[in-house]
């Protein structure tokens, strides 16, 4: 039979009596008669071609063809009252609050702009930034804790979503009057100056080629190839701080002879400051993609789509 034919109501019923496990109980759920509800689930089981639900120790149980439909009519009924209860979305008087993990680089760099932006054109909206250095991130971005992660990425699991924001590279920053300003640099000279790594979970925890799995999420939690790429037998640099965030590393380098590989654009926001410098990189610098991440829930987001859209243009002009 088509599902032209058959009445929404009969899908309602078979939630009820799926959850209450019994006729009397749906009625009860449902305020109708159980004579009501006995006559919707013939409708049904005529229309399926199946039992659906049958006497069992525990009330009525399930057949298997019933269990097979029941995710599809969930989802299906889900669906429908969402499209019922939400209202289109209008940023210019939405009060709505988003909640968005980001490094400090990601504040800095990507949502400043986008923050810019949302002043003029939604200005009562709420941005809650929350730290990306969390181990627990991608649980929260299951558990609808969270509606975005801003951060780099590998692989992802089927159930999240991704949009590139932005392509930085790895620059290499010392205080201005360092000993290597000015001279021919090479892997052995920068490794005779310490390094300071900013390593953004700060769990010690050893990193795949810069990335930590959480979840079925391969994030990249530090970005350095000429320390990835050193083998134990190659000369070895010695990693005197690791810290879990940028902010820290231009006072440690005036304040030192140490040596920090940073995403560019977070290095000429130091480097334009007049204090610090960035050297010519030795070798072709490593290139990553910054991207926004999301459920597959807010693929029916009208907000959490607009507000993407305005991220991603934002960025594309800067």
């Amino acid at each position: 039979m088509s599902v032209q034919r058959v009445d929404l109501n009969l899908f309602r019923v078979f939630e009820t009596v799926l959850h209450c496990r019994s006729v009397s109980g749906a009625s009860r759920e449902l305020g109708v008669t159980a004579s009501a509800v006995s006559h919707a689930l013939a409708r049904l089981r005529q229309a399926v071609g199946d039992e659906l639900f049958v006497p069992g120790e525990n009330g009525m149980e399930p057949t298997p063809r019933a269990r097979e439909i029941a995710p599809a009519i969930l989802d299906g009924l889900e669906r429908i009252e969402e499209a019922i209860k939400t209202k289109p979305f209008e940023p210019s008087n939405s009060a709505r609050t988003f909640r968005i993990s980001a490094t400090d680089y990601g504040t800095t760099v990507i949502l400043t702009r986008l923050i810019e932006r949302l002043a003029k054109t939604a200005p009562q909206l709420e941005l809650r930034i929350f730290p990306y250095n969390r181990m627990d991130v991608i649980r929260h971005l299951d558990e609808g804790r969270l509606d975005l992660v801003i951060g780099w990425f590998a692989d992802l699991p089927e159930h999240l979503r991704r949009t590139e924001v932005l392509v930085d590279r790895e620059a290499i920053v010392v205080r201005r009057g360092h000993p290597l300003i000015g001279q021919p640099i090479d892997r052995d000279r920068l490794f005779s100056y310490p390094f300071v790594v900013v390593e953004l979970t700060g769990s010690g925890e050893q990193a795949a080629e810069g990335f930590i799995d959480e979840r079925g999420v391969w994030r990249r939690v530090w970005i350095d190839r000429l320390l990835i790429e050193t083998s134990d037998e190659d000369a070895v640099a010695h990693v005197a701080v690791s810290l879990p965030h940028y902010a820290a590393v231009p006072g440690i380098l005036s304040a030192t002879d140490m040596v920090a590989t940073l995403p560019e654009r977070m290095a000429r926001r130091i480097a334009d400051a007049g204090t610090h410098e960035i050297l010519e990189l030795p070798y072709d610098p490593l290139e990553v993609a910054a991207e926004a991440i999301w459920h597959q829930r807010g693929d029916r987001d009208g907000g959490l789509q607009w507000l993407l859209g305005e991220l991603v243009d934002v960025m594309r002009s800067a």
